[in-house]
């Protein structure tokens, strides 16, 4: 059957069919076929059998609601959180772990082969020993319903607030922040921010552990916290070890969590982490790795393909604050680390003192512009940019300093291939390439590739 636009389709809206799910997409959804017409279904595995009702019809492929599994995946488990239905911070909680790593490698293969035309070799993902408890850092926002005040995990596909006192991915001390602003915003009745009329006053709540220190952030609408003092008071009653209890000021109408202004209402404006021999001083809108265990071996996955003598120059040219610089900085000669946000250079100079790091010299500004005028041939080239990629220019750029060796560390498998095919074609090859979890029960995958001039 042609299944052109305005042509008949072999699916029904709100219509109920029998499916066979043969694969994943990278959102986690439950990928079958009637007629050849693609049906997603969120919550189906592969080789299960599902009865769906048809819920979205699109051109070129449509969205099924689960109703009933007719044949059970073998790697099919029970979600341990109780509120994973309605939730949406998880999307693979009812798949064993084991096959969500080899689920996470198939994405990076399926994407290097499929958008970079590149065949190459992808180990298995590495994993964690106990995926559970993982997240140093919280965000979640703060909504109301007509008899209580919501904190919590947005639903799925929408910004209703899941109210919950515990996320089993977060650490047990950002549960014990969660539950103690919920008691005292209960109590003092704190105005909650409405997204839709723009009014009220608290929006987010963020908690951040460390290593033996905690913070949290309370982001609110408005300039002043009303009853600050007494809220402050009742929430160090509650939190008698917290370190630093500060105010972000979000004033915008938009979906930012993050304003400009932090403002420190108790104890001190950092807190101390750490990853490997490197201790990191994290303010309240540093970007840090979520998951300290595995970003040791996410980063030592790039220094092991970088392959450091001691001899070597590196550029780290996405080095926010400056984690990965350093962990390459103790191995090299020198080591450059250049980024566009000033903040995070400012943090990444604070971190360099912190660990004693002299070899290290740190660039406010966009690597494409500074990479020409900065008059250093790099024998290995790291990239680790947002999800987005890399830009073409940028690319061209590393093409012609040829670094001896190119670390690329990715936490989007489809710019990760797109970029690497770029790379390809103007004069390099990809060696290896390593994913790593960062996010057990999520959809997200990270990923090393060593790559080398052709």
């Amino acid at each position: 059957m042609f299944l052109g636009s305005g042509l008949i389709k072999p699916v029904k809206l709100n219509e109920i069919y029998q499916v066979n799910i043969i694969s994943l997409n990278s959102n986690a959804q439950g990928v079958g076929r009637i007629e050849d017409f693609t049906v997603f279904v969120e919550g189906a595995l592969p080789d299960e059998v599902v009865k769906v009702k048809i819920v979205e019809v699109k051109k070129n492929y449509a969205v099924g609601e689960l109703l009933e599994i007719i044949k059970k995946s073998a790697d099919r488990i029970e979600p341990q959180c109780p509120i994973y239905s309605e939730c949406g911070g998880c999307q693979l909680q009812h798949l064993s772990y084991n096959a969500q790593l080899k689920w996470k490698r198939r994405q990076v293969v399926d994407a290097l082969k499929r958008i970079g035309k590149i065949d190459v070799t992808v180990k298995d993902t590495i994993g964690m020993s106990d995926p559970w408890r993982y997240r140093n850092k919280m965000q979640f926002p703060v909504g109301r319903t007509k008899s209580k005040i919501q904190i919590g995990c947005f639903a799925k596909s929408s910004h209703k607030v899941i109210d919950t006192d515990s996320c089993l991915i977060q650490r047990q001390q950002n549960d014990e922040i969660l539950q103690a602003v919920h008691k005292v915003v209960d109590k003092f009745k704190v105005s909650v921010y409405d997204e839709d009329r723009h009014r009220g006053v608290l929006r987010h709540v963020m908690g951040r552990v460390g290593l033996n220190e905690t913070m949290l952030v309370l982001v609110t609408a408005t300039e002043k916290l009303p009853n600050e003092k007494t809220i402050i008071r009742a929430l160090r009653n509650e939190l008698p070890n917290i370190t630093s209890i500060q105010q972000n000021i979000q004033t915008q109408h938009n979906n930012v969590i993050l304003g400009r202004e932090t403002k420190v209402l108790y104890g001190k404006r950092t807190i101390k982490d750490k990853i490997g021999k490197l201790e990191f001083n994290i303010s309240a809108r540093s970007f840090f790795q979520v998951n300290t265990v595995q970003a040791e071996k996410l980063y030592q996955t790039a220094l092991n393909f970088a392959d450091l003598k001691g001899h070597e120059v590196v550029i780290d040219a996405f080095c926010g604050t400056g984690t990965i610089t350093l962990f390459l900085a103790k191995h090299a000669k020198f080591a450059y680390g250049i980024e566009i946000v000033s903040s995070a250079i400012a943090d990444a100079k604070l971190n360099a003192r912190l660990n004693n790091v002299r070899n290290a010299q740190f660039i406010t500004g966009d690597a494409t512009a500074i990479l020409p005028k900065l008059g250093v041939k790099p024998d290995v080239m790291v990239l680790d940019p947002p999800r987005a990629g890399c830009d073409e220019k940028f690319l061209l750029t590393i093409a012609k300093l040829k670094p001896s060796k190119v670390v690329y560390v990715s936490c989007n498998p489809a710019t990760l291939a797109r970029d690497l095919n770029i790379l390809e074609s103007n004069g390099f090859k990809t060696q290896i390439v390593q994913p790593v979890d960062m996010f057990p029960f999520t959809s997200h995958v990270e990923a090393v590739a060593l790559v080398f001039p052709n």
